[in-house]
């Protein structure tokens, strides 16, 4: 039996040479980039240790600007989470629907909210709530930011969840109905937990997108979001803007790198589930013929 892959062919000795080359001198620019970056910061006196000894060697900087901001940054982003979720499957799952008044308005909610700018949902629902609520002006820049982000983030997460169910086998639906399972039980015993795995790595970008979107928050609605912090901090310790700026990017990706670990530790562990066993089928899902129901894929548009 050849050895050879079905897409390409196995490298020759021409073809690792030049690889490796090109590998070396990619880490070689690389290097070479960073080494000019810090040469610069070192000319500019961006190194220098009053810059950053308030980061590296005391505390009152972290206590009183970034553990609060980074706070209000995953409160926000934990409740966009929360609620953005759930809402994007309802109406990812009601766009699947074999009622065309059911699919054709979540299909226009999905579509509207997708196209609105996240910032200018925002702006919208901080108005909103100064117009027609009581909510005090100190918590309204949350409640305005937890809006924008829960209502474009359920939409693109409709897709997700819609893409995600289309991407099974025909065959999957096939059999559900076979059984006399109804179209209820067949997503929720069949579909939906199968489709989780493969929709994994978009959600998982799509929960990256929202705690960096928190920022947009900080920039127009005066939330004390993380990035936002960084104006006072800087201004309390002597404009060290470059300190301040990398210290924050440090905890975005630290924030987002952890949510990377999670999702792939998740991913792996419920593909384990699915080996180690299979779906039961209980004497209720049997008791009724399901209706049909086609999971057609729509034109895109």
């Amino acid at each position: 039996m050849s050895t050879q892959s079905v897409l390409y062919d196995i490298p020759g000795p021409r073809a690792k040479r030049r690889n490796l080359s090109l590998a070396v001198l990619f880490v070689v620019l690389f290097a070479a980039a960073i080494w000019w970056a810090i040469s610069m910061m070192a000319q500019k006196g961006q190194l220098d240790w009053a810059k950053w000894s308030p980061y590296l060697a005391g505390t009152e900087a972290w206590t009183t600007f970034l553990l609060p901001g980074l706070l209000n940054t995953l409160k926000a982003a934990g409740l966009s989470i929360v609620i953005a979720l759930p809402v994007g499957a309802i109406l990812g799952i009601a766009r699947l629907s074999d009622h065309w008044w059911i699919s054709k308005t979540a299909g226009a909610l999905v579509e509207f909210f997708r196209a609105i700018p996240v910032l200018l949902l925002m702006i919208f629902a901080n108005e909103a709530y100064a117009l027609f609520t009581d909510i005090h002006r100190d918590i309204r820049p949350l409640y305005a930011v937890v809006t924008g982000l829960v209502i474009y983030n359920s939409s693109v997460l409709a897709e997700v969840v819609r893409a995600g169910i289309l991407s099974l086998p025909k065959g999957q639906t096939e059999a559900s109905l076979a059984i006399g399972m109804r179209k209820g039980q067949m997503m929720t015993n069949v579909l939906l937990p199968q489709a989780v795995t493969a929709m994994l790595p978009a959600i998982v970008s799509q929960i990256v997108v929202i705690v960096k979107d928190t920022a947009l928050g900080g920039a127009i609605l005066n939330f004390s979001e993380l990035i936002a912090q960084a104006r006072p901090a800087q201004s309390y310790y002597g404009a060290n803007v470059i300190a301040t700026l990398v210290v924050i990017a440090v905890l975005f990706i630290l924030i987002n790198s952890l949510l990377s670990w999670f999702a792939s530790w998740l991913e792996r562990w419920l593909r384990s589930r699915k080996k180690g066993g299979g779906t039961v089928v209980g004497a209720d899902m049997v008791e009724e013929q399901a209706p049909g129901i086609h999971l057609q894929d729509e034109p895109s548009k």
